[in-house]
């Protein structure tokens, strides 16, 4: 099996789309990546993960950065998804100058307005796994903004909807 035929295959597993986001110090520069790899691990504690790629930014940060939030993307925030997902380029402040977001409450870090819900979370532990780390994160706090709209999916490498 190659690695074309590998990603071929996972890439017809539908997933949601988020935005992790986390503030790094010393500057407080927010930090954003889109992901795909993401899902509930536990009811009981709450806990949740996210695969990041190893040596990426958010990989390094929340290595370092125990807290960091979470936004399920909406299909109508394709865009959103789309800038934050943008190989090579460095996540700032510019890149969040036109999103609506608020700050979470424990963790400080950037939610998305219209987000279907968003989460903060502390990391309770890393594991490498292959060109991956997977960080598994107890959830501190949820909203549930209302009304509910329809989920942005990633499926056959392309940003799609439910019909």
């Amino acid at each position: 099996m190659s690695n074309d035929e590998f990603r071929a295959a996972m890439s017809r597993l539908a997933a949601g789309v988020v935005l992790v986001t986390a503030v790094e110090p010393p500057m407080d520069e927010d930090v954003g990546m889109t992901a795909t790899a993401f899902m509930s691990v536990s009811l009981d504690p709450p806990l949740v993960m996210v695969s990041l790629r190893n040596g990426s930014r958010m990989d390094d940060l929340l290595a370092e950065q125990p807290l960091w939030g979470v936004s399920v993307l909406a299909e109508s925030q394709r865009h959103i998804a789309g800038r934050f997902a943008m190989k090579g380029r460095v996540s700032d402040r510019l890149l969040f100058a036109d999103i609506p977001y608020t700050r979470g409450e424990v963790s400080g870090a950037p939610l998305v307005g219209g987000a279907l819900t968003t989460l903060e979370c502390r990391t309770e532990r890393r594991v490498e796994a292959g060109d991956h780390t997977l960080v598994i994160g107890r959830v501190l706090t949820v909203a549930l903004p209302s009304p509910q709209g329809a989920p942005l999916l990633y499926y056959r490498s392309r940003y799609r909807h439910l019909a």
